[in-house]
Formats: C-alpha cells, sequence, structure tokens
C-alpha cells in the first residue's frame, strides 16, 4: 500500500495547535516507522517536550528541574531604557538598574549582575586574580550540579589554585601561610559554599568574616543568594532551619570585600548571579571582556529589579518563595481537607536547589495509594508529584493556592 502524504497527514494534525513544520516532522517521523496512525501520538511526544508551567507538588521549594525559584517574567514587549539614561538622553548602563538595588538590599557599595553563580565566581576570579595565587580550603574543593568544579573553573579564569589545609580541618594560619609565601604571590583569598554537602565530626573551618584583614581582599561564594539573616521580609523571627547559612549583608557588614550568590535560589529570583561589595573591585569585574559574555539579558535584568523592589520594600506578597516558606501547617492542613480528594498527611518538605543539604521541614499534602505521577503529568497543566511508600504525594507547600482545583480535579479523576 502506498503511504499516505507527508503534507496531507500533517494538516490532519491542526487541531494540536503545533505550527505546520512540527506537524510535518512528525507526520514523517510516523511514516517512516510504517505506522502513519501513530502520527498524532508524535506530535504529542513534540508538544509535551515544550518548555510550558507546571505545578510542583513535590514539597521541594528550589525544584532544579522545575526552574528552582518560582519568579515571574513580566515585559509588555516593547522597548526599555536598557542601556540609555532618560535624564540625560545618552547611553546608559544595563548595570544601574537592578543592579544597584540588589547592591541597596544587600548593604554593598555597587552590585554587578551575570547569567548564573558560576559566572560570577569565574569573572571575579578573571578580574581579580589572573596569573596570581588564589588560596581555597581543601574542604571547599566541590563539584555541584552540572559537573562545576571550583578548580576548573579557577583554571579557566587563568587564577592559581593554592590549596590550604585539609580536606575536613582548615585554619586561619594555612591562609595566613600562604599569603606570607613569596612563592605563592597570592592576590586572592576564595571561601566557597559546601553548598550540597556537609562535612561533619572531627572538622574545623574559618568562616569568612575570621579572614577579614589577612593581607589580600576576601572572596566569598555564599551560594545560596540568602539576602539578609535577619529575614526583615518575613513577619516573625527568621526560620530556624536558616541558622548558620551565610547572608549577603552580613558577610559584608563583617567586612569580607565581595560576595557571590545565586539568584534562583533563597533569593527566590531568576536564574543570575551576582557580585557584591566593594565598588572598587566590582568595577574591576565590570570592566573585564569576559563580563560582556556573561552577562543577562534585560528579561532577567527586569525581573531582579522588581524582585529588589519587593525586597526593599519587606513585601512578602511579592515574593513567591518564601511566600511557601512562610505557609503554616495548621494553613495547609485546611487546604488539604478542603480539596475533598486523597488522604491528608503530614510530610516533610525540603530547601532543594543544591540548598541547606539533609534540611527539612513540616508540610501537608495529600496521598493516594499507588503510582499516579505519570497520570497526573498528562493533566492540562501537568501536576509534579513524588512517590513514597507506594503513595503518590502532592505537598501543598510548594501548591500555589489557585491551583488547588486543578489538584481536586485532577486527584478526583484518578478514581
Amino acid at each position: 500500500m502506498r503511504p499516505p502524504s507527508v503534507d496531507k497527514l500533517a494538516r490532519s494534525l491542526a487541531d494540536t495547535g503545533l505550527p505546520h513544520p512540527l506537524l510535518v516532522e512528525a507526520a514523517r517521523a510516523a511514516i517512516e516507522a510504517g505506522d502513519p496512525a501513530r502520527a498524532r501520538a508524535e506530535a504529542e511526544q513534540i508538544r509535551v517536550g515544550l518548555l510550558r508551567p507546571v505545578v510542583n507538588a513535590t514539597g521541594v521549594l528550589l525544584h532544579t528541574n522545575l526552574g528552582r525559584a518560582p519568579w515571574p517574567h513580566q515585559d509588555a514587549g516593547g522597548y526599555s531604557n536598557l542601556e540609555f539614561d532618560l535624564s540625560s538622553g545618552k547611553r546608559g548602563s544595563r548595570r544601574v538598574h537592578a543592579g544597584d538595588l540588589l547592591a541597596r538590599a544587600c548593604g554593598a557599595e555597587a552590585a554587578l549582575v551575570l547569567n548564573n553563580c558560576a559566572s560570577a565566581v569565574m569573572l571575579a576570579l578573571a578580574a581579580l586574580g589572573h596569573g596570581c595565587g588564589v588560596a581555597v580550603s581543601r574542604g571547599e574543593l566541590v563539584e555541584i550540579g552540572g559537573a562545576f568544579r571550583v578548580p576548573d573553573v579557577m583554571a579557566q579564569s587563568g587564577a592559581n589554585l593554592i590549596e590550604v589545609g585539609t580536606t575536613n580541618r582548615t585554619r586561619r594560619a594555612d591562609y595566613e601561610r600562604a599569603v606570607a609565601d613569596p612563592n605563592a604571590d597570592l592576590a586572592l583569598v576564595l571561601k566557597v559554599h559546601q553548598s550540597n554537602y556537609r562535612i561533619i565530626g572531627f572538622t574545623e573551618d574559618v568562616p569568612a568574616p575570621d579572614l577579614v584583614g589577612i593581607g589580600v581582599p576576601v572572596l566569598a561564594d555564599i551560594g545560596s543568594g540568602l539576602l539578609d539573616s535577619r529575614c526583615p521580609w518575613l513577619p516573625g523571627e527568621p526560620p530556624t532551619w536558616l541558622d548558620g547559612e551565610p547572608a549577603a549583608r552580613q558577610t559584608l557588614e563583617s567586612g569580607v570585600d565581595l560576595v557571590m550568590f545565586s539568584g534562583d535560589k533563597l533569593l527566590g529570583g531568576p536564574q543570575a548571579g551576582i557580585i557584591a561589595g566593594s565598588a572598587e573591585l566590582v568595577d574591576r569585574c565590570a570592566a573585564h571582556p569576559l563580563a560582556r559574555a556573561l552577562r543577562p539579558g534585560g528579561l532577567v535584568l527586569g525581573a531582579l529589579q522588581d524582585l529588589a523592589m519587593a525586597y526593599l520594600g519587606r513585601d512578602l506578597d511579592r515574593l513567591p518563595f518564601w511566600q511557601m516558606v512562610n505557609r503554616s501547617v495548621p494553613e495547609l492542613r485546611a487546604r488539604a481537607e478542603a480539596l475533598g480528594v486523597g488522604r491528608p498527611i503530614d510530610t516533610m518538605a525540603v530547601p532543594g536547589g543544591g540548598t541547606l543539604p539533609g534540611i527539612d521541614f513540616p508540610s501537608y499534602g495529600v496521598a493516594m495509594d499507588g503510582d499516579h505521577t505519570q497520570a497526573l503529568r498528562r493533566a492540562e497543566l501537568p501536576i509534579i508529584a513524588r512517590v513514597e511508600d507506594d503513595m503518590t504525594i502532592c505537598d501543598l507547600r510548594t501548591v500555589d493556592p489557585a491551583h488547588d482545583h486543578l489538584l481536586t480535579t485532577a486527584l478526583g479523576a484518578l478514581g
């Protein structure tokens, strides 16, 4: 039998809403497989592979696979004064919008926005330590997600890694010896947040503030991006699970020269990396050729500007990540019971995103016996749940209350 026309088969799939070239691709794949009837399934496979919103019911607040912090990008689609000074009518700088506001929010003299924290670390090392020694504790030569390894980033920056201390114990005297060693030609001390692991037991390390005044600039990669340990945007006291987490404001107030941190973790915004601290050092970073290659576009800068304004205004209603953190267990229990489907259940949520490993905190959700995650992913707005002890669990801490009705519908359809 002669195979059907690719174009005709593609046109029969127009109701999927996909552009015609993608439907042609689906039709061709089905015909080449000898099964034209599966063209619709091929088109559906293309559709579900597109970037789209989902409901995070996993209880992982900063879920790397789901985009980490849930921050909206709001843009009307027109022009902006990205690099235009409205006062003078001359060319301006993209640094002065989000960067200046973030500097104010964390008490820095200046700040520079890059496309992620790895970029921030690499640029700082390249601009301030190229060709010179940079001291790092052996206990902080970490690898985090995406094969980001501190020694590799150091090598790419052109700085020379000077290892100090041991894997489990590093003291200030170890850094002092590196500073005093003429062969090391030390330009910087770098403190690296251990991020996604902990060393426990017979250990010792030196907090970044205790290295101030050692003789060279001290840079601290604080990783997760907690802006202020006091969390003044929250009512009451800061969450106890943040105890010991380095914060940008307090680290800079201690005299550390620069901090680098992520935008999409505890800061709660879009993917970005921020360098903040001494204006002279930030300016040197901004003047380096890599800064242009690593800078973000207007959408990210606009989103970060909105985020910084929310922090400066201490406006919890505009900080979705911290709204999730602030939800009480009784509130979550009441929502679970109001769903009318599934079995209300105590759960434990986690920060996620390589942040605060080993930390969890009470939450609440609903459970259904068996593994229904595939069916939930097929919902019109896909719902991402987790399976524990042969139960499908939807943790409501990470679900926007406006989406509760979607859970009722999707879970109710499971029977």
